[in-house]
């Protein structure tokens, strides 16, 4: 919780950090790299504060006091989540837990390790919350393989007996989902909460000439809301909007685009990448 006087925290601007894996792959699009376009569109935005790190730099681009002196953080990573120390990730859990940073995963982030651990926590509370249970065995997924269509939904949980006493066997999720195209514009995305602060300024439904697709059932704890859902042409769809209270804090998936698409240097997804800064930051403030 903010110790800064309600005057104080309401004129500081929003803190934000955009971290970026920074693939040379975006150089195409991106010159300045994907991440560090992002950070110039929100440092145009009025009382939005950014700093754009990544991955090779000092410390990962994680240091403790840049971390403090942020309310959230933008992730984008693709092909280096193995790269990203694990305690770096638990820390920055931690600090989103306490209600001290909010973090929106876009894209192929749902795989990066930041994510994958606020879902296992919140699977966790989940688990907790609706079964009263004390003991808990936990088991993970491999890391980054895609579930089978017909497999099992994860997080899931069940009731075992454990040297003659009940335990909870509970399976954290995966965080990916069955099928994926890497051609897969265009794409319509439909604004199902249009009262969420994430859809504001959002129309009912607009278009991406190109996205990758990426298909259900996603394999991610029960959201508190899903406010965008995209479809392709090929009957494909995907709840690509989504939001997650974790601890104190909150945690928020937008999923289109792909390194190689101007997905983020169009207007509307800007937008809602500029609303979800906005609506985390709440949580570090208040």
């Amino acid at each position: 919780m903010s110790t800064a006087p309600e005057s104080e925290s309401r004129a500081r601007p929003v803190r934000v950090l955009v971290w970026d894996e920074r693939q040379p792959e975006q150089r195409a699009v991106y010159p300045e790299g994907l991440g560090a376009a992002i950070a110039a569109h929100l440092a145009r935005q009025p009382g939005i504060a950014v700093h754009c790190a990544g991955l090779d730099d000092a410390e990962q681009g994680l240091p403790a006091a840049l971390l403090e002196a942020s309310d959230v953080l933008v992730w984008w990573g693709h092909r280096r989540h193995l790269a990203l120390e694990e305690a770096r990730a638990e820390d920055l859990v931690q600090r989103i837990r306490a209600g001290k940073l909010g973090l929106l995963a876009l894209h192929s982030a749902h795989w990066s390790r930041p994510f994958l651990r606020a879902m296992e926590e919140r699977t966790l509370d989940d688990a907790r919350a609706a079964t009263g249970a004390t003991a808990m065995s936990v088991f993970r997924s491999p890391p980054f393989q895609a579930p089978a269509l017909d497999g099992p939904l994860t997080p899931a949980w069940r009731w075992e007996e454990s040297g003659g006493s009940p335990v909870l066997a509970v399976q954290l999720p995966n965080c990916g989902f069955p099928a994926w195209r890497r051609v897969g514009g265009p794409s319509r995305i439909t604004t199902l909460l249009p009262e969420h602060p994430l859809a504001a300024g959002v129309p009912a439904s607009f278009a991406l000439r190109e996205t990758e697709m990426y298909s259900e059932p996603f394999h991610v704890p029960a959201p508190d809301a899903v406010i965008f859902e995209e479809r392709w042409e090929t009957g494909e769809h995907f709840r690509t909007g989504l939001v997650w209270r974790v601890g104190l804090g909150k945690v928020c998936y937008f999923g289109p685009g792909h390194e190689t698409y101007d997905v983020y240097r169009q207007e509307i997804p800007l937008r809602i990448v500029t609303n979800a800064v906005r609506w985390l930051a709440a949580s570090a403030r208040e």
